[in-house]
């Protein structure tokens, strides 16, 4: 007898186990690297540049720098997951990161907290491609939309949370202060993560030998329905992974010009107090993290990828593009854009980042996957930068609005280029679709 998984019913107790263990444990930590990386926004709007004495384009610059540590240490954090430790790596960068987070509240002189966001960006670049390499050890097809929405979870719930507390730690404490508390929990969570988590199912003590063997005998055969790619040079010039890198580029520019300025936005088109700014924005992340629960359990029920992720991003920037219409009409219906566009932006990350693995074998997945974020952290510096230079010099949310819906808009029909489906899946492959023929 077989489980819905796949796993024979005699081990079902520690199928079940990866799930209460390794979820919670990816979850947590992806979600105190959003908190030290989105908290910047609430800060920008209680006044940062204020306390600093610096312009608002210099804001805008603290702000995107924190995504130009993150583009350039990717695909070297990945290989480094690979053939060494994932975990043991996560380990590390949650001391670093958490350390560099607090002092962004300390630190009074604009070229050393430049130097302490891009810092910053490099630490929590090694997340991401470890994270995702290390559930693609444990998880098989079937269950790899939805374990990957489980740790991306960790981005919009985050942000729903924080959006809150965050706008009440400033009214109480500072924004200063805040940092400095939403920095500790990472240092001390790292210890915990070095006691739960492990590289593969064989290195566990918490599950059987059957289990792990099984867990490996399936993911091999996985691997072997994949045609072979020699190196990582040679999956990177495919031009499908050139495609999804394009892609993820323009999507991650509307999403993190979204997440880090939606906080100023809210606040100047409503004037509200930082409170009711931080409950505002917190809006569009419950329904983000609804759509992401049901599209992953779409993607993993149907074996549906790529069907899944453009209509959603197209529709994100849609509704952007509506808020950038109705913006100076009336805030409480660009408002509703917004909304709709939180859940748009967020629905298809599971799906999305399930489709590498089958497209490429496993000796490059972890560079493709590091390819992938590093151009999307690429997209968030620009994003970041160009959304907070355009706020400062027009003194108005609309032209970032524009600039992020056609991004989104973009990133949805690049995906209609590369819809990709797993070899059970009937989904019709795009053009560019190069899966089963290795480039010569």
């Amino acid at each position: 007898m077989m489980t819905t998984s796949g796993f024979p019913a005699s081990i079902g107790r520690d199928h079940r186990r990866r799930w209460l263990i390794l979820m919670p444990a990816v979850f947590v930590t992806y979600s105190l690297a959003y908190l030290d990386r989105a908290n910047y926004g609430f800060g920008a709007a209680a006044g940062l540049a204020q306390t600093l004495h610096i312009s608002g384009s210099r804001s805008a610059v603290l702000g995107s720098l924190f995504f130009l540590g993150y583009f350039i240490f990717q695909i070297p954090g990945a290989m480094y997951a690979r053939r060494s430790s994932a975990s043991r790596l996560i380990f590390i960068a949650l001391i670093v990161w958490g350390s560099l987070a607090a002092l962004t509240g300390v630190i009074q002189n604009f070229w050393l907290l430049a130097l302490d966001r891009f810092m910053l960006g490099i630490a929590e670049s090694l997340i991401m491609p470890a994270a995702l390499l290390l559930l693609t050890n444990w998880f098989t097809r079937k269950e790899r939309s939805r374990a990957n929405t489980f740790l991306i979870l960790g981005n919009p719930v985050t942000i729903l949370w924080m959006s809150a507390i965050t706008g009440y730690l400033i009214q109480s404490y500072g924004w200063q202060k805040t940092f400095i508390i939403e920095g500790i929990p990472s240092v001390l969570w790292a210890f915990v993560w070095l006691a739960l988590v492990r590289d593969k199912p064989s290195q566990a003590k918490w599950i059987s030998h059957e289990t792990s063997t099984h867990i490996i005998l399936q993911l091999e055969r996985e691997q072997r329905e994949l045609p072979p790619v020699a190196n990582l040079r040679r999956a990177l010039f495919r031009p499908d992974v050139i495609l999804f890198c394009a892609l993820y580029f323009c999507w991650s520019l509307g999403i993190y010009g979204f997440v880090l300025w939606l906080p100023t936005i809210i606040r100047q088109g409503s004037s509200s107090g930082i409170q009711a700014t931080g409950l505002l924005s917190s809006v569009p992340y419950l329904l983000g993290v609804i759509t992401m629960i049901i599209t992953a359990y779409i993607s993993d029920k149907t074996e549906r990828r790529g069907s899944l992720v453009w209509p959603s991003l197209l529709f994100a920037g849609a509704a952007l593009f509506g808020s950038f219409l109705l913006a100076d009409h009336s805030f409480w219906l660009a408002y509703v854009g917004l909304i709709l566009a939180g859940g748009g932006l967020y629905a298809p990350y599971g799906p999305f980042f399930a489709m590498i693995p089958e497209i490429v074998p496993s000796n490059v997945a972890a560079g493709v996957m590091a390819a992938v974020n590093s151009a999307g952290a690429l997209g968030g510096f620009f994003g970041t930068w160009l959304v907070g230079e355009l706020q400062a010099r027009t003194g108005s949310s609309r032209a970032g609005f524009l600039l992020m819906s056609l991004s989104v808009m973009l990133s949805g029909l690049l995906m209609l280029c590369i819809r990709k489906t797993s070899p059970n899946s009937s989904e019709s492959a795009g053009p560019f679709d190069l899966s089963q023929a290795e480039p010569t």
